[in-house]
């Protein structure tokens, strides 16, 4: 039976009236699931006029009442952790064990939003003239947008909407169309806890809602995380319609292996950032960068077997490495990805094109891929492929390997492996990317640090969650505080100093 899925408006659930809809499938069987409606501008626009209504009384309410809705949050999102995240797994294709990491990572950044007393302090000077005090505060900007990929679809809502509403706005949240029912089961869980209605709306839709989102007068910010061309085309927009915008695009991130490095804990490592979640990790390594010929060799020799051997398997099996890519339309691509890669002489040390798993043959599954031998010209390095495949690209020195995340457009993430602290240190200072891991092969960082990257990776001033998401979802506001004790000095046309 196909599930008929809804908007999340006002704190209910409201039916699609554009008439529009789009499937969504099981990727591991291929089978239509449900269907999503996809909103038209008029329902965007109700989204954002309850949100509106809503904001002012919820921006007066003081910030320790807004972080106890939060932690009731967090407590129904521990009553129902199992369901949510069976409901993802079969909907995007993850395995249960990942999709609960996607919980979890999401929910650590509701943690750090239930903070939000300390984080939203402001600054204070007493004395910074004759009787004049000066003191800072931080706003809400009113009603904010974030539109959120399919491949975290419980993390990266909860990354959006909990520091927005913790800092006292309004959000409405376009979740992917591929597989929105974890964000509006979110939605739900917070009503639950007590947000007042029209806090949170959740507006399933394509383009037409996205471009709305980006000129609708009273939004006055947006976050975005998906494609580097979206998100340019997202940010541009946006910017150009004087909203605040953050757009978090595509990646390749890199690993480099120094000779020194433990290969046996390189080769784990790369398996698992390389193949989790099959690939479809903005931080996931796709590019394994081993400094020498003996070391590439010696690398590729330990990868080989342990690619060979992955399994994959529908997204209900805890023994899986990883489950099926989002849709056909996907693992075809990531197939064409292969073809090229060939084509253009890189080695094809292990293929995983083949993958045919009995009971789900409809299912979207690709096996573990590994090149050797990738240059720098092949379109496998310069493109981000989004699925299981790794590229060993060969670099003669260190500074060849230092050189390549460098000069690469996308700046993500990047990780070296050693076991020498001056090389360590000198990598961290030097590469030109937004977020460095050292023996750590995806350096996520903690909710209470930002996330972000550099150059194509990333558009705007302001990252994700950490002090950033706070500074992103307000604006400052100084005042400069006077009282007169009956002394007159009469008119001044000198700009005012404390001299």
């Amino acid at each position: 039976m196909v599930e008929k899925l809804y908007h999340f408006i006002g704190g209910a659930r409201v039916e699609g009236k554009s008439g529009r809809f789009a499937p969504i499938f099981t990727p591991m069987t291929g089978e239509i699931s449900a269907e999503v409606p996809l909103a038209s501008t008029v329902e965007l626009a109700e989204a954002v006029a309850n949100a509106k209504a809503a904001q002012p009384a919820w921006a007066a309410t003081n910030p320790q009442k807004r972080a106890r809705v939060l932690m009731k949050f967090l407590e129904l999102l521990a009553r129902d952790f199992e369901k949510i995240a069976l409901k993802l797994a079969l909907e995007h294709g993850k395995t249960l064990p990942d999709a609960r990491g996607d919980i979890q990572r999401g929910l650590e950044v509701v943690e750090f939003a239930i903070g939000i007393p300390h984080l939203l302090k402001g600054e204070y000077t007493e004395g910074a003239g004759p009787g004049i005090d000066m003191y800072s505060m931080r706003q809400p900007l009113g009603v904010v947008a974030g539109i959120t990929p399919f491949n975290f679809p419980a993390m990266i809502p909860m990354w959006k909407f909990a520091p927005a509403i913790a800092c006292g706005n309004a959000f409405i949240l376009k979740p992917s169309e591929r597989d929105p029912s974890v964000p509006l089961m979110l939605a739900e869980l917070m009503y639950e806890a007590g947000l007042p209605k029209g806090i949170l709306n959740v507006v399933n839709g394509d383009k037409e809602v996205v471009d709305a989102i980006l000129d609708h007068p009273d939004i006055k910010a947006i976050g975005f995380v998906g494609s580097t061309p979206i998100g340019e085309y997202i940010f541009t927009r946006g910017t150009a319609n004087g909203k605040r915008v953050q757009a978090f695009g595509g990646a390749k991130n890199h690993a480099l292996i120094m000779p020194d490095a433990d290969l046996d804990m390189v080769a784990d490592a790369l398996i698992g950032a390389g193949y989790g979640s099959a690939g479809e990790r903005c931080m996931a390594i796709s590019v394994a960068v081993p400094v020498g010929e003996k070391t590439a060799d010696a690398l590729v020799e330990r990868l080989a077997p342990r690619v060979r051997t992955l399994r994959v398997g529908p997204s209900t099996d805890e023994k899986a490495d990883f489950g099926p890519v989002i849709t056909r339309q996907h693992m075809e691509k990531v197939k064409s990805y292969v073809d090229i890669g060939v084509q253009e002489g890189a080695e094809l040390v292990v293929d995983g094109r083949d993958v045919n798993l009995q009971g789900y043959e409809g299912g979207y599954y690709v096996g573990g891929v590994l090149f050797d031998r990738v240059t720098t010209n092949m379109r496998i390095y310069k493109e981000e492929i989004f699925g299981p495949v790794l590229s060993v690209v060969r670099a003669p020195d260190y500074e060849t390997a230092l050189s390549l995340p460098s000069d690469h457009e996308y700046g993500n993430g990047v990780a070296i492996f050693t076991r020498d602290g001056d090389t360590a240190r000198d990598f961290a200072a030097r590469v030109d990317v937004g977020m460095v891991g050292i023996n750590v092969p995806i350096p996520v960082p903690l909710a209470y640090y930002t996330f972000g990257g550099w150059k194509r990776s990333g558009f705007g001033d302001l990252n994700q969650h950490g002090p950033d998401s706070i500074r992103f979802y307000t604006k400052t506001k100084t005042v400069t505080s006077r009282w007169p004790s009956g002394i007159r000095s009469g008119a001044s046309f000198v700009i005012p100093t404390m001299g």
